[in-house]
């Protein structure tokens, strides 16, 4: 069967890994400790090219980043500018020691169970301060390292079936190493994959944005084409996603036939235990050609979805949230406990509109719909509603105190309770893989992780927490049905006021 087309494969990978609680309890999956991956990808025969640790951090107001074409083009991407936007996208921003000496360093962007897979490379065209080439970024020592040399945006805009990458100043690509989640998560995390790429992503973009270098999401490539470059094994490690970054200007000379490269690197640990439904999930869903990417971009999206009841119009959304992008970044972190204080009207409003204006990108917004539960939100009732981005406007699914539901829908996590409101993203996967293929299923998890990754930095911004959180997937359905029905549960998001804040 061709490449993208097997539409059953998500179907059943999805049902497979569903979570219930007899899964939970039964799995029997316990964390093996002495195997637990190194958290960096380090290239033991390459020279380190170490980044600058002095540049400005964007002074942009959070919410404004969020927004695309705000800011004027920025006439040259630099050295500073590329560290800057490696720090808040996917820098060590913090350290945590536990007692017995265990020590966890947080990235800029959440991750789930700070196991940060998500691995960033570098096509360098036009940074002024670094030779044009292929780098690899390492957050553990702040540093690049050159994988080819020489201009290579023209293969990769070969590769992506978009000549703009040939002449945009760099492309930064966002790659997972398997290992690294699955270690806890097993196949399931394959959803982790683009939940936490999508995150990153949300950070990407807001600091690109903010330097005007008007950022292009690409999530259809030749996969082959693109690890081969980036010299990665795709049964370990795999590409995500491409995003454009920097002015325009002269297009990178015709791409010559690149060797094959495979650097070596740092054993993540002692062994690797193998999930090849995983790795048969990422296979079913890659695009063998470029005409095969340009004819999938042409993809009908599913039939938009239409409320069924009256709305109930939200406040408008702040323009500003008073507090600079980059302060925001720097003291985000996933609330691990929520008080059961409310949020405003303005501030739950503030972040669902933010959080859900699209970026520019090579698919269309509105794959996945969110839900909610609300808890505690000042002038609107207790209850389940669906969201619609286009209105700025609830509509009530049921109404009613439901926090000790929605704690048992997030895996009888107390956060899922005690959180303000708490986002379900939902998405009708069905039709999703009939419109883009078995990569639909990508998309949804990818739409779903972004929208939530922006959703953390509006509510940071405005000073409360967020947490994203893992589901019973059926149940969740369940809840919102039949209002969700035909729909499958894709990610969560759970926003409140966390008992210790972290600023």
């Amino acid at each position: 069967m061709a490449a993208n087309s097997d539409l059953s494969a998500a179907r059943q990978f999805h049902d497979q890994t569903t979570h219930t609680p007899s899964s939970v309890r039964t799995s029997g999956h316990a964390l093996d400790w002495d195997i637990k991956p190194f958290p960096f990808k380090v290239y033991t025969k390459l020279s380190p090219i170490p980044l600058p640790r002095t540049f400005e951090l964007p002074t942009a107001d959070t919410l404004g980043a969020l927004a695309p074409a705000t800011f004027p083009p920025a006439p040259r991407l630099t050295l500073e500018h590329l560290s800057a936007v490696l720090y808040l996208s996917a820098g060590v921003t913090r350290k945590k020691t536990y007692p017995g000496g265990g020590e966890v360093l947080f990235r800029a962007a959440p991750s789930t169970g700070a196991l940060y897979q998500t691995e960033v490379y570098v096509a360098v065209g036009a940074v002024d301060g670094l030779e044009p080439g292929l780098y690899h970024f390492c957050p553990g020592d702040f540093a690049l390292r050159r994988l080819r040399d020489g201009d290579v945006r023209a293969a990769l805009a070969e590769a992506a079936a978009d000549p703009s990458l040939a002449r945009r100043a760099a492309t930064v690509m966002l790659t997972a190493i398997y290992w690294r989640n699955t270690w806890k998560y097993q196949a399931r995390g394959f959803r982790h994959l683009y939940w936490d790429s999508g995150t990153m992503l949300a950070n990407l973009s807001a600091v690109a944005n903010a330097r005007g270098w008007a950022p292009r999401l690409l999530t259809g490539f030749v996969d082959a084409d693109v690890n081969r470059l980036l010299g990665l094994d795709p049964a370990r490690e795999a590409a995500l996603e491409l995003v454009a970054v920097g002015p325009e200007g002269a297009p990178a000379p015709p791409a010559d036939a690149l060797p094959a490269i495979s650097d070596e690197t740092l054993p993540l640990s002692s062994r690797e235990v193998d999930y090849p439904s995983l790795r048969q999930m990422q296979q079913a869903s890659m695009l063998p050609s470029a005409d095969a990417v340009r004819a999938w971009r042409e993809s009908a999206p599913p039939a938009p979805r239409n409320p069924r009841r009256s709305l109930t119009p939200l406040p408008p959304a702040r323009a500003e949230a008073g507090r600079p992008l980059g302060e925001t970044i720097q003291h985000r972190g996933s609330a691990r406990r929520f008080s059961e204080a409310s949020l405003t009207a303005a501030e739950l409003a503030t972040t669902l509109w933010w959080a859900t204006r699209w970026v520019d990108a090579d698919v269309p917004p509105g794959l996945v719909d969110p839900y909610l539960v609300v808890n505690a939100v000042d002038d609107v009732a207790p209850g389940a509603y669906r969201y619609w981005p286009e209105a700025h406007a609830l509509e009530v699914v049921s109404t009613g105190n439901y926090r000790a539901d929605s704690a048992h829908l997030c895996l009888e996590q107390a956060l899922g309770g005690d959180a303000a409101a708490v986002i379900y993203f939902l998405a009708p996967l069905d039709a999703l893989l009939a419109s883009f293929g078995t990569r639909g299923y990508r998309l949804a998890n990818l739409q779903a992780g972004l929208i939530g990754g922006r959703a953390y930095l509006a509510a940071y911004g405005q000073r409360f927490g967020a947490s994203g959180l893992t589901f019973y997937d059926r149940k969740v359905v369940e809840f919102f049905s039949p209002h969700a029905a035909g729909l499958d549960a894709i990610f969560v998001t759970a926003l409140g006021r966390a008992v210790r804040p972290p600023w």
